[in-house]
């Protein structure tokens, strides 16, 4: 590769965040010497969304571009919500999307015994000071942009602030009763540093820890600590928290620590037509609006998964997206367009029928069967072939007839020819009908003289439909999900009531090549002429579960 080459693709993977890192770990930046050392530190209270999955790209992603290390840190400070079941999620999604945090796995609680000794520190030092105020009435001292916050507590002496911190820790006062504050400044027109609460009281046990702790850090105080104590030099975390870096700094300015990490921001991932809140994905779980966490519906990561995505498909939109310093929302059809891409490279082909109608070719001696070869990936022909199975019976689309065809269909209708894939040419002579007036059977002859659908005359046959013999082919249910709202921003809305009902389809009885009856959860085919689809989670070989993953038809690309 040629030096200029090298170096432009290195301008285009790179970014702002790259860009401070580089002068960071220059000869007289920041960092010099250092190795480069970021963390994802979730919550563990809900499963990961497709948003985590830029944080996670961004910090990871970073610190292989740079040769250093990521962290993977539970930020467990708030025991009401967590999990260990969530815990366990994460990991698993962090390591199915390809990254690795090595040894380095920490817990926010494993540092609870020293957090609390850095807010003893504070109050020795008249930086810190407990506060007897409610939250309500907090809220009502606030002030405003020209008036300053109110506390009466603020000039406590030290000696009762250590007494009544220690009480605290002992379990002496019920939840609300007092809190911990900074104190940095009451007029700031900052209002994260007018005097923020730093540790609250909450009698809830924790995942880990159990009911050793009544009082927890809030996470503007544990997050700069626990990156300090963990050495990272780029604490990177969305914009949400730009407003919070004083705060981190000045809590790394004032604690003995000898690390002295450095936070930046950037955009959130936002995409149309879903909710990002865990709030409300956990309302949709619990309220039993989807099946669950990992709901093919659900933009977190098992639910993509389980429809069907896979971790190059998200890490490719991820880094396409980019690292922007305003948030954007992006089109739901670019994550699609990503997820196409990939399968259409690496999906095996095969034919399914969705909604089978029994076709006869009537001139194909009864009994009489034959195989073709079909190519298991037309851009991957190291991928081989399969046979497919072909006789007297056969299913074809509903969709594939029609007696009174309207004008450009070119499908099967009485008289009309069309082209069965990889096999041969037929013509419709007509259709059975039962005593409702449907159309349960259509009949058709086959000119042997073209094999492998090619005419030896040269003329034209415009329809080609794909098909599945009737005697091999497997019983498959199959489900085809839609986006999960009916508006592009259901967060502007009530999102409950902006639900779609139609999000989900189930079909039964559809009929597949039997090659598909093999199956594992997970296995992505391209369903020809239907779309993507992956074998469900609770897919067996005695009952075939498909979802549909994306469909053909790039919405996307065609706006573009």
């Amino acid at each position: 590769m040629s030096e200029e080459i090298k170096n432009r693709e290195e301008a285009e993977n790179s970014n702002f965040i790259h860009e401070f890192i580089k002068e960071d770990i220059a000869e007289n930046g920041r960092f010099a010497g250092m190795t480069v050392h970021t963390r994802f530190p979730p919550e563990p209270n809900g499963y990961l969304h497709i948003g985590h999955a830029k944080a996670i790209c961004i910090d990871f992603g970073t610190a292989e571009k740079f040769h250093g290390l990521c962290n993977l840190r539970m930020d467990d400070t708030n025991p009401s919500k967590e999990d260990v079941e969530y815990v366990d999620n994460i990991r698993s999604d962090i390591q199915w999307l390809g990254f690795d945090w090595g040894d380095r796995f920490y817990y926010a609680s494993d540092y609870f015994p020293q957090m609390y000794e850095l807010a003893v520190k504070l109050i020795q030092n008249g930086d810190a000071y407990v506060c007897e105020l409610t939250p309500e009435q907090m809220r009502d001292n606030r002030g405003d942009l020209t008036t300053p916050a109110v506390s009466p507590y603020r000039d406590r002496p030290i000696e009762e602030s250590l007494d009544l911190f220690a009480r605290m820790k002992a379990g002496e006062f019920e939840d609300g009763a007092m809190t911990l504050r900074a104190k940095i400044d009451l007029a700031s027109g900052n209002f994260n540093m007018r005097d923020p609460v730093i540790y609250r009281i909450n009698h809830a046990p924790h995942h880990r820890t159990g009911t050793k702790w009544c009082i927890y850090p809030m996470y503007d105080f544990a997050h700069p600590i626990e990156d300090a104590i963990e050495g990272i030099t780029h604490s990177l975390c969305s914009l949400e928290f730009e407003d919070h870096r004083p705060l981190y700094d000045w809590v790394i300015q004032h604690i003995d620590l000898p690390s002295k990490p450095r936070q930046i921001e950037f955009a959130r991932l936002g995409i149309n037509n879903t909710v990002m809140s865990k709030r409300k994905l956990r309302a949709l779980v619990e309220e039993h609006y989807v099946s669950g966490w990992d709901d093919p519906r659900m933009p977190t990561l098992c639910g993509l998964r389980r429809r069907g995505y896979t971790p190059a498909s998200i890490r490719n939109f991820c880094e396409r997206v980019g690292v922007a310093k305003v948030n954007s929302t992006i089109e739901y059809s670019f994550l699609e367009h990503c997820l196409r891409e990939d399968l259409n490279e690496n999906a095996v082909r095969a034919m399914a029928v969705l909604e089978p109608l029994r076709l006869t070719v009537t001139n194909y001696p009864e009994g009489k069967t034959e195989t073709f070869e079909t190519e298991n990936n037309p851009n991957r022909p190291e991928d081989g072939t399969h046979s497919i199975t072909f006789s007297r019976h056969l299913w074809i689309e509903k969709t594939d007839f029609l007696e009174e065809p309207f004008k450009g269909y070119f499908r099967l209708f009485p008289g009309n020819e069309v082209r069965l894939k990889t096999a041969y040419i037929v013509r419709c002579t007509g259709c059975r009908k039962d005593e409702n007036g449907e159309v349960v059977e259509v009949f058709a002859e086959y000119d042997p003289t073209t094999k492998g659908g090619n005419t030896a005359d040269g003329h034209k046959v415009k329809g080609t439909i794909h098909w599945v013999e009737e005697s091999t082919a497997v019983n498959a249910e199959v489900r085809l999900y839609d986006s999960l709202f009916t508006v592009p921003d259901p967060d502007s809305h009530d999102y409950l009531e902006v639900l779609n009902k139609d999000s989900l389809k189930i079909l039964t009885d559809c009929k597949l090549e039997p090659m598909l009856g093999q199956a594992k959860p997970g296995d992505s085919y391209q369903f020809m002429r239907q779309g993507y689809f992956c074998a469900d989670m609770e897919s067996t070989q005695e009952h075939l579960v498909f979802n549909r993953s994306v469909s053909l038809k790039d919405g996307f690309k065609k706006k573009k």
